[in-house]
């Protein structure tokens, strides 16, 4: 009968105590109290009591875990076999790309406050940024500058 009862105290008790269910313990000899637990702050009170406790971590040593990290470390396990995900989306040519549209971005910006550019033309020029037409801030302005887009034919 009030096993099934138990069975929601646990779960409440990993919630409140931030771990997994299998990592409660509750005390053999305070079933009966713990069966009675309806409400959350009824758990809570019986966590203060040390009725229902938290189960230590297993801190052992795993040697296989700790040569793989090391072999990581290394630039090792990096073969197909170990990718998911395009070319483009792996974690190093993402940031590159990252890099350079804020930079690209922060550029525009900066020409369109100035007034070398009015807004229309910071609008086309932006989603072009955002679609890698450009390799580089030099490359942008290059553009910019081939396509009389430049007001006073200033440059930066």
């Amino acid at each position: 009968m009030f096993m099934a009862n138990i069975r929601g105290v646990k779960r409440m008790a990993a919630s409140i105590m931030k771990c997994g269910i299998t990592k409660v313990w509750i005390d053999p000899e305070r079933i009966e109290d713990v069966s009675k637990a309806i409400t959350r702050e009824d758990v809570r009170r019986l966590i203060k009591q040390g009725a229902i406790k938290k189960r230590a971590e297993d801190k052992g040593e795993n040697p296989e875990k700790k040569k793989k990290l090391e072999q990581k470390k290394r630039g090792r396990r990096r073969g197909p076999g170990s990718r998911k995900g395009a070319k483009g989306a792996r974690e190093g040519e993402k940031t590159e790309w990252l890099k350079r549209v804020r930079a690209q971005r922060r550029v525009i910006k900066i020409l369109r406050d100035k007034g070398v550019i009015d807004k229309n033309v910071y609008r086309k020029i932006y989603r072009l940024v955002k679609g890698g037409m450009f390799r580089s801030k030099k490359h942008l302005l290059t553009y910019l500058k081939d396509r009389e887009l430049l007001k006073d034919g200033e440059k930066k």
